[in-house]
């Protein structure tokens, strides 16, 4: 799979995935909202990851990699309130955020390796 459908799909499931917690919640928490957020910024850099511009790839790796990093804490959370249908959902956008990440880097190495050969 390619990185900006690795990226996109990542978008989709923080965006539905948190928007349902949020929803799911009792007390609306609005930090719930923050992968929803990020997913959107990332479905707006999807065109410009598509098109190999190293910037936008850049500013999309660096967010996946923040929302990992933040997805940590709700999935303890989750697991400390023995929560399940939590747990389901951030261990998804964990999952699907480390799929992302694994993608972003194998592009940027076959990109490596294309530039290298070009010389």
């Amino acid at each position: 799979m390619k990185a900006h459908l690795a990226s996109l799909l990542n978008a989709i499931l923080l965006i539905i995935l948190s928007l349902w917690g949020y929803l799911a919640s009792e007390k609306g928490a609005p930090t719930a909202l923050i992968p929803l957020s990020i997913g959107v910024i990332l479905l707006f850099l999807n065109k410009g990851i598509k098109k190999e511009n190293k910037v936008i790839a850049h500013i999309a790796v660096l967010l996946t990699f923040l929302i990992l990093i933040g997805l940590a804490m709700p999935f303890k959370a989750a697991m400390g309130r023995e929560d399940n249908p939590a747990m389901i959902r951030v261990g998804i956008m964990l999952l699907s955020t480390v799929f992302a990440m694994i993608m972003f880097v194998k592009s940027f190495i076959d990109a490596r390796k294309r530039n290298k050969s070009k010389k």
